[in-house]
């Protein structure tokens, strides 16, 4: 049924910034773990009075987020009230960013692969302060709902794209992406499981024989909103039903109903929280107590200098000076903190004679960085491996054939894709050769056994 129709779909990217204190007051921003309600204070509580004032940094970081995705970064932004009511805004509205966000239209190469890559438009970046958390409990038989304001005034750093994207595979690429460059711009440590990266997508489906002009803003006539998502996967599940869900609906000759819909992980399906509100709704003003923020450009000029090598730069470039593998580049640039281990490692491979793809199979296929805390002593281990007699191509070999024997669960399960049993594999080899087998060529020999 689905073939008939093809997705159209939007994302909203909210991420937490990793600030000392709160976008509007002096409490502090890390609420995760916190006792309840102690970070708070009367201008995060909305209390009469109160008079808030904005966070440097938080602009800053939003700023060097636009950056770093190609934005256009407005000399003059505002902050503007966001008004409706739920029990987790004790002000009864949300200061955020409407008419005049810090960065607008940008864009990101999705590499889809070494061939194909796809222009993700972002239509803007914009700050705004978080909610505060239901918690949802049964205390002496009765289900309540408690409140946490700690989260409440966190900034919050919301990435709205165009309409690009046109499968679950694309949406879940480019959020991983996006998380990767916020963790390497060092802004965020966008963790989904503490909540400081969420999502949300908008989705809509149109007939195959249907011309949409995105690039002209003509989409289909309405769009179902997919909230408050915390873990890739969960999203991707969630997308995949979705579209089935008004595949079948728009087949019976029906309209989708424009609403927001939340994602039950228990029986992976979505379901109807309310009738999706429109700009109107929600009734902005510019807020009164926050001056218009004036963005200079030599301030753009100060946070371009002060931009890290990106996710993408750095694949390039490991591919291009090291001559790595995609697969182990990837493994490497996935973790910021491991690709700069590595490449302090090669300084002083060089220095010893060592080659490059010892140190990178040390650490890809026996995760000795994680045995060695500090490159160099990786570097004096791989050293003396190199001083030492090794074994024969024959024993070798010998070795890994019983190896496989003994371990054939873990032979089918690296055969079924899960390619992280290959370092127990080579470790139970070397402990058979008690480490007289020369890396590579262990490696090399129990690919092929496993190969065939």
């Amino acid at each position: 049924m689905l073939k008939k129709y093809r997705p159209v779909i939007g994302l909203e990217v909210h991420v937490e910034l990793g600030t000392r204190t709160k976008m509007f007051c002096s409490c502090s921003a890390n609420h995760f773990l916190a006792e309840p309600n102690t970070n708070v204070c009367p201008i995060c509580m909305g209390l009469p009075g109160a008079m808030p004032y904005a966070n440097k940094k938080g602009i800053m970081a939003t700023i060097k987020a636009g950056l770093a995705f190609g934005c256009e970064i407005n000399s003059f932004s505002k902050f503007d009230r966001k008004h409706y009511y739920y029990p987790d805004l004790p002000k009864g509205y949300q200061i955020s960013q409407y008419e005049l966000p810090i960065c607008k239209n940008g864009y990101f190469d999705l590499k889809e692969s070494d061939s194909k890559s796809k222009k993700i438009r972002i239509r803007r970046i914009h700050l705004e302060e978080d909610t505060g958390k239901l918690v949802h409990r049964t205390l002496e038989g009765r289900k309540v709902s408690l409140i946490d304001y700690n989260r409440s005034g966190v900034p919050l750093l919301e990435m709205v794209t165009e309409p690009d994207f046109e499968s679950a595979n694309e949406v879940d690429l480019f959020l991983r992406e996006v998380q990767l460059a916020v963790r390497y711009l060092d802004i965020s440590g966008a963790n989904m499981e503490q909540g400081s990266m969420r999502l949300e997508a908008n989705v809509s489906l149109c007939k195959e024989e249907d011309v949409f002009d995105l690039k002209k803003g003509i989409y289909p006539d309405y769009k179902v909103e997919l909230k408050n998502i915390n873990s890739f996967r969960f999203l991707k599940k969630a997308l995949e039903f979705e579209f089935e869900r008004q595949a079948e609906i728009l087949s019976r000759n029906e309209k989708v109903v424009q609403e927001t819909r939340g994602f039950d992980e228990v029986k992976a399906v979505t379901f109807s929280q309310r009738v999706k509100e429109e700009a109107q709704d929600y009734r902005y003003f510019p807020e009164p107590d926050i001056p218009l923020l004036t963005i200079t450009v030599d301030i753009v000029e100060q946070v371009q200098k002060s931009l890290p090598e990106l996710p993408s730069q750095r694949r390039e470039r490991l591919m291009k000076d090291y001559f790595l593998s995609s697969n182990y580049t990837e493994l490497l640039v996935s973790d910021l903190k491991r690709a700069e281990y590595f490449e302090r490692a090669v300084i002083l491979a060089k220095e010893k004679d060592i080659e490059i793809n010892k140190v990178v199979g040390a650490m890809i296929n026996q995760n000795l960085d994680i045995k060695f805390s500090e490159p160099a002593g990786l570097i004096k281990y791989l050293l003396e491996i190199k001083n030492k007699a090794f074994v024969s191509a024959d024993e070798v070999v010998a070795s890994i054939d019983v190896v496989i024997h003994e371990n054939q669960q873990a032979v089918l399960d690296y055969q079924s894709g899960k390619e992280q049993i290959l370092g127990f594999l080579i470790g139970q080899v070397q402990r058979k050769l008690k480490g007289k087998g020369e890396a590579s060529l262990v490696s090399e020999k129990i690919k092929e056994k496993l190969k065939s």
